[in-house]
């Protein structure tokens, strides 16, 4: 296996809204949505990217700043609905 990295570019909305499943998924039954313990490496590698360069997942308005994000993410999808 070679040591070639490779590089993911997600908007700051993306990254957001990943950032929140990734945490809402590490509190769930595991077991049950991974089958393969070997996907937790790379999970946990781009969760504490993520968490590492988000400021807004620290903001007081962090809720806002989410739903905002998944709207917007939407509106991309033709799906504008709201949670």
């Amino acid at each position: 296996m070679d040591d070639e990295k490779i590089t993911i570019t997600l908007t700051p909305d993306e990254a957001l809204v990943l950032s929140d499943w990734f945490h809402r998924l590490q509190m769930t039954e595991l077991g049950r949505v991974v089958d393969d313990p070997a996907v937790w490496v790379p999970v946990q590698r781009i969760a504490g990217t993520l968490d590492g360069t988000l400021t807004a997942v620290f903001a007081p308005d962090y809720v806002d700043r989410l739903a905002a994000a998944r709207a917007r993410l939407r509106t991309e999808l033709g799906d504008p609905r709201e949670i």
